[in-house]
């Protein structure tokens, strides 16, 4: 977590954003304030906070507020941060339902008489620290990490094998050598028995040379490769306890990859249409997939602070922001710029094709779904791995 998080309280009324940032500094040091609605992006921009507080007067003013920082400003989106937005007892109905589809991260009943105080702190403390664990690799990272651990024990016994078939080979080739080499002295002391050198030396003793070679074989060439031999076997054993030696690791990789199977893929659908919810949600039942939707381009967005999806069905006609900008706005970002976009469309013009591909889109699926093509080219971008 940061030390010194920066906290900003936008609102409309400068008398409640000194009493806000009032209530705040007791336990925070680095907070900000912006009441001018004109500076509303550029305030953002600048301050870049981890926690953002909606402190307006009315859930309409805040939403619309929040709704204009994603709609015109181009780093919202690839900025982390918690929002809250504070309420009065008339609105705790819609702004439950407006956190329970994420479109805000949680809320306080704060009106009238700073209602409880005390809450915002807490909602402050705790939303910080969700900001701090966000920041550890996704459930997807990890379990695309586990999945690369499925074969280890499998290559931990090849590798073993090898190794054996290895040190039983030199072991071999030392032995024939050994061999190799009595021979060599035994063919050489015939030669020079048999007269077949006479210039060189001249053999007075046959027995004696043939004693003289045997002591040479047993106690110099023979003690040699015994040597060498001794130096073998700690390897051979190095390589029988390996497996063995690694046992916690491998148990611990089966862990792992057990968690790893029962893992989801996240699929983000973005489509405004509630029907084509329906229809997606049939196709792709089976697939183990985890389906998180998004009913305009802002949510999208949005919902990329929170969950980064393992693959995204984008339609292009979107009520507010189109979904070719917003394919170009979250590549824009290096933490989402890998993440496949399956573009939705209810036709294939070329212009259409064009731009998608050049902000980024992967691939097309037309409407209406041809179902086998739907689930193939879902398959094949999350390369198969998880069904």
């Amino acid at each position: 977590m940061n030390a010194d998080p920066r906290i900003l309280v936008a609102t409309a009324v400068a008398s409640d954003a000194d009493l806000i940032r009032e209530l705040l500094s007791d336990e925070f040091e680095n907070v900000v304030v912006s009441t001018n609605p004109e500076h509303a992006i550029e305030d953002f921009e600048k301050q870049r906070p981890e926690v953002l507080i909606l402190a307006f007067n009315s859930l309409e003013k805040a939403e619309r507020y929040y709704l204009g920082l994603y709609r015109l400003s181009s780093l919202i989106h690839a900025l982390p941060h918690r929002t809250l937005i504070l309420c009065n007892k008339d609105d705790l109905r819609r702004v439950y339902e407006l956190c329970k589809k994420e479109y805000f991260d949680d809320y306080i009943l704060f009106w009238p008489m700073t209602y409880d105080a005390t809450r915002l702190l807490m909602a402050v403390h705790h939303a910080l620290r969700l900001m701090a664990s966000a920041a550890m690799p996704s459930g997807s990272e990890i379990a695309a990490q586990a999945r690369r651990l499925a074969d280890l024990e499998a290559q931990l016994d090849r590798y073993a094998a090898h190794g054996g078939q290895q040190v039983e080979a030199a072991s071999s080739s030392l032995r024939q050598a050994e061999r190799d080499i009595g021979a060599a002295l035994d063919r050489f002391s015939d030669k020079l028995s048999d007269g077949s050198h006479p210039g060189l030396v001249e053999v007075k003793d046959r027995n004696g040379l043939q004693r003289e070679i045997n002591r040479l074989k047993v106690e110099e060439i023979e003690k040699r490769f015994r040597i060498v031999n001794a130096a073998v076997q700690p390897v051979r054993q190095w390589v029988s306890a390996l497996k063995d030696d690694l046992t916690p690791q491998l148990e611990s990789a089966r862990a792992l990859q057990s968690l790893a199977e029962r893992f989801q893929p996240i699929v983000l659908v973005v489509e405004d249409d509630e029907f084509q919810h329906q229809i997606l949600k049939q196709m792709l039942a089976d697939m183990n997939l985890d389906l998180v939707f998004a009913t305009s381009g802002t949510e999208a967005l949005a919902t990329l602070r929170k969950r980064r999806p393992d693959l995204i069905l984008m339609d292009v006609g979107l009520p507010d922001i189109d979904g070719v900008e917003t394919t170009r706005r979250l590549k824009s970002v290096e933490q989402f710029a890998k993440i496949p976009v399956v573009m939705i469309t209810g036709h294939s013009e070329k212009a259409v094709v064009v731009e998608s591909l050049k902000a980024g889109a992967s691939d097309f699926a037309v409407k209406p779904f041809d179902k086998d093509v739907l689930r193939a080219k879902v398959r094949s971008f999350l390369n198969g791995e998880y069904m």
